[in-house]
């Protein structure tokens, strides 16, 4: 098997990227895979001493084929960061695994990730890879095919990832044209999918995971997910660019091989009914301690 290069994007934390480098130097296939890690530049003056910490410690990381780092002098954005890192690597290597510095793998994550991109190197329609699944029982196949594009351990192909278009205001209007605002949203489920799209447009926020799943959705594309998440998100502890705090969709350790088989290429119906009942649970929740919120101001009043 021809192993896909990994793709490591770290800023200023040098706790979580320490975390994460050391799961993913548990993984079976890291000795024979070449780390390319992305250090981008610091924002402001306080951030230079992390991002200095952490570019002291990526230097004395082993455990790969071959490891390269690529050290930003100017700061990027987490946006750009990856959307250039990407790019950069796929256009020479065809595919890639992609994480940041607050997603921690579990042992066989790089076994899924390169049996998948293997497997499914010819099936055009099949986009993403994604390492997440939401923490909820289910009786799904060992892996399936949900059209939301997790960006929490994925992969890619490069026959894919030409397709991926950065204007959110042209992709917002495709897709209105399209009348797929609904399944954008989950059949209704996550409206701020949308919003999104809709902050980028009006530069109130500048990300690149969704505008990538809007591009899989308007061609048609494929995500395979397993059953069991193989990641943990450790950022939600309100360091990360993009994550609040939260508890509710963080992953038990699997600790088991996916078994990766070819499958019919259309969405388990299944698995976004599961998706729905999970994010309209999680709406719940929130407006649930939004009332607890409001009840103890006016208690305090």
């Amino acid at each position: 098997m021809n192993i896909a290069p990994i793709a490591l994007f770290v800023y200023n934390r040098p706790k979580h990227t320490k975390q994460t480098v050391a799961a993913l130097q548990n993984n079976k296939l890291s000795q024979d895979s070449n780390l390319f890690i992305f250090s981008d530049g610091p924002r402001k003056k306080e951030d230079e001493k992390k991002v200095k910490e952490v570019r002291n410690y990526i230097k004395s990381i082993t455990g790969f084929k071959n490891i390269i780092i690529d050290e930003k002098e100017k700061n990027q954005g987490l946006a750009d960061s990856i959307v250039n890192g990407v790019t950069k690597i796929i256009n020479k290597y065809d595919k890639i695994i992609v994480l940041e510095d607050d997603i921690v793998t579990f042992p066989y994550f790089l076994e899924y990730m390169n049996d998948a991109l293997e497997i499914y190197k010819n099936e055009l329609r099949v986009m993403h890879i994604a390492g997440y699944f939401f923490p909820v029982k289910n009786n799904l196949p060992e892996t399936f095919f949900f059209n939301q594009a997790s960006c929490w351990g994925w992969a890619t192909w490069k026959h894919a990832w030409k397709y991926f278009n950065n204007n959110a205001e042209t992709l917002y209007q495709k897709i209105k044209e399209k009348k797929l605002i609904k399944k954008f949203n989950i059949d209704g489920s996550k409206p701020n999918l949308e919003q999104q799209l809709i902050d980028n447009i009006n530069k109130n926020n500048k990300t690149w995971a969704i505008k990538w799943y809007a591009n899989i959705l308007l061609s048609n594309g494929l995500c395979l997910h397993p059953n069991k998440s193989l990641i943990r998100n450790i950022g939600f502890d309100g360091s990360g660019e993009n994550c609040k705090n939260s508890n509710n969709i963080i992953n038990n350790f699997y600790n088991k091989k996916i078994i990766v088989k070819k499958t019919e290429l259309k969405e388990n119906l299944n698995a976004r009914k599961i998706a729905k009942n999970f994010y309209n649970k999680s709406s719940l929740k929130f407006s649930e301690k939004i009332k607890v919120y409001i009840k103890k101001i006016l208690k305090n009043l």
